[in-house]
């Protein structure tokens, strides 16, 4: 319990960490966890926002709800990388621009783009799936971190992502993914487990890019690896929801 109280206080407002964690990698293990908690807020808000409110409406509204319950902390991340990774040419230079707490071009223009994207997506998703697919993409966004967290180095030496290096254990990303399996497949079917294979695929493809520019993964690169695989997951689920609508009502046992 105490790891997962300090994955939802890392992830979340709710102030419910531990006052000493020296082992924060090992709550990093329930990071999909937290994701389906959030998810099924997000899909609470949603069924009582359609009773009265018109579909763009909502959608605003849950993205307000996401930047809040997570203080905007894996939007920030995602706002940094796009100065630092757009912004120079050398990783060195990158990681210093990710320090500056300025903003800059590139953050604005991607940050726009962000939101819109998730407003269209979230406004657009079809009734027959919305329930399911808001209940899981922050749950495989949050798989996507703890994947890159297993698979690619930690390039700073101080960081806020250093923390989750400490008590690090090799079945931690199994079991993300074991938790968001079983969830995927429970609300969406054989479209469920599509989607896992897609999160973990953006997010290894965005990690392996973030590497490449910085050498190496940042806290703000997990931030930033969070938003991708969001839009990534909502973007998939309704793209088979329109080109393979039986997915989602197979079942798996």
């Amino acid at each position: 319990m105490r790891d997962l109280r300090t994955a939802i206080g890392f992830l979340t407002v709710l102030p419910v960490a531990p006052s000493a964690t020296p082992h924060m990698g090992r709550a990093r293990a329930y990071f999909p966890v937290v994701g389906l908690a959030l998810g099924a807020t997000l899909a609470g808000l949603d069924y009582a926002g359609r009773l009265a409110l018109p579909s763009p409406v909502v959608g605003a509204l849950l993205i307000a709800a996401l930047l809040v319950l997570t203080r905007a902390i894996h939007v920030e991340g995602f706002l940094d990388c796009c100065d630092g990774l757009f912004g120079s040419y050398t990783p060195a230079r990158r990681l210093e621009i990710l320090r500056d707490t300025h903003v800059g071009a590139f953050a604005v223009a991607g940050g726009a783009s962000l939101i819109l994207l998730k407003w269209s997506l979230l406004s657009g998703i079809p009734g027959d799936v919305r329930p399911g697919l808001l209940f899981v993409f922050p749950c495989l966004s949050r798989l996507g971190m703890l994947t890159t967290m297993a698979v690619f180095v930690y390039v700073r030496e101080q960081g806020i992502g250093t923390a989750f290096q400490n008590g690090a254990a090799r079945w931690h990303a199994p079991f993300g993914v074991a938790t968001a399996l079983v969830a995927s497949a429970a609300m969406l079917g054989y479209a469920g487990v599509v989607l896992v294979g897609g999160a973990v695929i953006v997010s290894l493809g965005t990690g392996r890019w973030i590497s490449r520019m910085l050498g190496g993964m940042t806290g703000d690169a997990y931030g930033a690896v969070n938003e991708v695989t969001e839009v990534a997951v909502l973007l998939l689920g309704v793209a088979l929801f329109t080109l393979i609508p039986e997915l989602y009502g197979a079942p798996l046992w």
